[in-house]
């Protein structure tokens, strides 16, 4: 089976998505935080549970991610590789741009929705979600464009399926994914 590569916006719910339809087709998942804490292990740290970012050592690595220019690059070629091995779901902001080797899905909300996902996820204020998303959004845009030249969020050619998320839970959203990637098997 090919890779499934799960894109979006961020609090679009590629994360919740991607592991429902790992676990419908009983395949791991995995996305750029997992690469991170191989590349941690590689470089002497003991990444252990999902709040291992917040803790010292968690802190100090990815300060050394900031300092180090091609650190993004290095996720993304990891995750190239292991799309292309397939059977496996990745979440990841610009994999899709970057190869063909998986079916590539957009995950399209509005800012409103996903202020609204993030305000559940998060414990904020809607209003404040907003606002960071509005940042983060932009961010996103540039640092894409800068590092590899991709329109990020505008442009959806590389994608073989866009579903739009604003008026339907992740369950039916998966669900959506999974009919696709079914009636394409080779």
């Amino acid at each position: 089976m090919k890779a499934i590569i799960i894109s979006g916006m961020p609090a679009v719910g590629k994360t919740s998505v991607s592991r429902k339809v790992a676990d419908a087709l009983k395949k791991p998942m995995l996305g750029g935080g997992d690469v991170l804490k191989e590349m941690a292990v590689e470089e002497g740290y003991k990444p252990g549970g999902d709040d291992w970012w917040d803790t010292a050592e968690g802190m100090k690595f990815l300060q050394e991610r900031k300092r180090r220019s091609g650190f993004d690059k290095e996720v993304d070629a990891r995750l190239i590789q292991k799309a292309k091995k397939g059977n496996v779901v990745i979440t990841s902001y610009p994999v899709p741009w970057l190869t063909r080797e998986g079916v590539n899905v957009w995950l399209s909300g509005s800012v409103g929705s996903r202020a609204k996902r993030m305000s559940k996820r998060d414990g904020m204020p809607v209003d404040r979600c907003r606002k960071v998303l509005s940042v983060r959004d932009r961010e996103n845009h540039v640092l894409y464009r800068n590092l590899y030249g991709i329109e990020f969020g505008r442009d959806l050619d590389p994608f073989d399926l866009v579903v739009e998320t604003d008026n339907i839970d992740e369950a039916k959203v998966a669900e959506i994914v999974i009919q696709y990637v079914k009636s394409r098997r080779d």
